[in-house]
């Protein structure tokens, strides 16, 4: 029977949750979910002066959202903690004194000055920064001599010379690195934090991970962990390094390309399942040319088969056009659920209207249904049922209000709509039945005119909407205000 499927997600909890981060967190449940196996969740919390309980919230938080549970780890438990690396100091010192008594690690008593001096003539040599193995061979005279200055020694892992260290990555196929080329690498430092690429390697394998899916900037990384575990005698898990995120600039994704953390894109109403969707396209291609994918559909198509080593292109227009997709399968109560935070961030609503405002309110942000890609833009869309102020959007719109027709659909318009005991939609569409038919001008010289009188644009929601949401008096009130700005005054 083949071994289970073991992955683990593990990040810094530094900074808010990048986008990047979820992508990758997505490819390991997405495997560990195929395959019936187990995902864990460790925090890499040894930066001790930037990492946060916050951060680490932020992150679970996240995950959550997104709908990513996670079978062992922080908040879970789990047969192979503790889950924070922070928690685990006893067990690195265990293997670190091994290391020291194998002679395959040592004490390093350089000091940053001479490290930087050191890289310095290297790079000036246009050589490759690298630790030269100062303290390698150090006599117990110069080890005395060192410690009689206080000097605080980091420990170093001894690379072994002329080695040649190979792996398959699942994504790049056969990679290989020159073990000359790394130099002996810190794995503790001098306040006794061991380094990443030492605690990692220790912390996958005594929590039997059996696949590292990460980004593709940790590939530099992982001849270094395969030397520790080599070194330790741990089985390697498979590894597999998913490319970069890129802007559509294809330069590395940052703030400059907009949102960059999973929070943003909460915050901006966009829905889970549809950041989801996204987020598995993003580097992994389906076998056939579906784009639209359930929870359920992605666990059972997934493959790291198929997943590209060349760079993912973050198109913001694509997350939107995914996005509008689940949007629009909302109910309306779920639709409405989804606009109010923005609403009220608009000052469209205050969350205490009246039950009469309120069934108003739910009438207006429903013309929006259709047309919005994500939550924010739901107040952008219903924003000309607040405000009767406004200009004509294009020089066009304007122009349509100067057609000699207008005068006469516009005295028609207003006369039937004083008329009409109600106004709603039946109402509406039997007056402009009733302006045609007595005109005999084509629909685009009765609807259009009117839509521009009323919003400055030609373009909106349906005008038998719109007009009962706006009311007689409001909708009266506008026409005449465009008319006027044409120089048209009614009778």
């Amino acid at each position: 029977m083949d071994k289970e499927i073991r992955v683990r997600f593990a990040p810094s909890p530094t900074v808010p949750f990048h986008i990047g981060g979820a992508r990758s967190a997505l490819f390991n449940w997405l495997l560990a979910r195929k395959m019936g196996g187990k995902m864990v969740l460790r925090i890499e919390d040894t930066d001790r002066e930037r990492s946060t309980p916050e951060s680490e919230e932020n992150i679970k938080d996240a995950l959550k959202w997104l709908g990513m549970d996670w079978d062992e780890g922080v908040d879970v438990g789990g047969p192979y903690g503790p889950y924070r690396q922070m928690e685990r100091l006893d067990i690195y010192k265990k293997y670190t004194d091994q290391l020291l008594a194998e002679g395959k690690a040592y004490y390093c008593y350089c000091t940053p000055e001479e490290l930087e001096e050191e890289r310095e003539v290297l790079t000036a040599k246009s050589m490759m920064p690298r630790y030269m193995g100062k303290c390698r061979n150090l006599s117990p005279e110069q080890i005395a001599a060192y410690k009689a200055e206080g000097r605080k020694p980091s420990i170093r892992f001894r690379v072994p010379e002329g080695k040649q260290i190979v792996f398959d990555d699942l994504v790049r196929g056969e990679v290989s690195f020159e073990s000359d080329g790394i130099g002996d690498f810190v794995i503790v430092k001098s306040d006794g934090i061991p380094t990443y690429n030492y605690a990692v390697a220790i912390d996958d394998a005594l929590m039997h991970i059996t696949h590292v899916i990460r980004a593709e900037e940790h590939l530099s990384n992982t001849p270094r962990q395969l030397l520790v575990y080599d070194a330790l005698q741990f089985e390697r898990p498979k590894f597999g390094h998913i490319s970069l995120i890129l802007g559509k600039d294809k330069k590395k994704m940052s703030k400059r390309h907009g949102a960059t953390s999973v929070d943003q894109y909460k915050q901006m109403g966009y829905l889970p399942a549809g950041l989801v969707n996204f987020l598995a396209l993003l580097g992994w291609a389906p076998s056939s040319e579906q784009e639209i994918f359930t929870e359920e559909e992605l666990i059972r198509e997934f493959s790291m088969k198929h997943v590209a080593k060349n760079p993912a292109v973050f198109d913001v227009d694509k997350l939107n056009w995914i996005n509008q997709h689940y949007m629009r399968k909302l109910t309306p109560e779920e639709f409405f659920a989804a606009a109010k935070p923005h609403m009220i961030a608009a000052g469209y609503m205050n969350g205490k209207e009246t039950d009469e405002k309120l069934a108003w309110l739910k009438k207006v942000v429903a013309t929006a249904h259709e047309q919005v890609s994500f939550g924010a833009e739901i107040p952008q869309v219903v924003g000309m049922y607040f405000g009767d102020e406004f200009e004509f959007e294009t020089s066009e719109a304007e122009a349509v209000l100067k057609e000699e027709t207008v005068p006469t659909v516009m005295q028609m318009f207003i006369k039937e709509l004083e008329a009409a005991e109600i106004i709603d939609g039946p109402t509406v569409k039997n007056i402009f039945k009733t302006i045609q038919k007595t005109t005999k001008f084509g629909g685009k010289f009765v609807y259009m005119p009117v839509r521009v009188a009323l919003t400055g644009n030609q373009h909106g929601p349906e005008l038998v909407e719109m007009i009962p949401l706006l009311g007689k008096d409001r909708s009266i009130k506008r026409i005449k205000t465009s008319l006027e700005k044409v120089g048209i005054a009614l009778a």
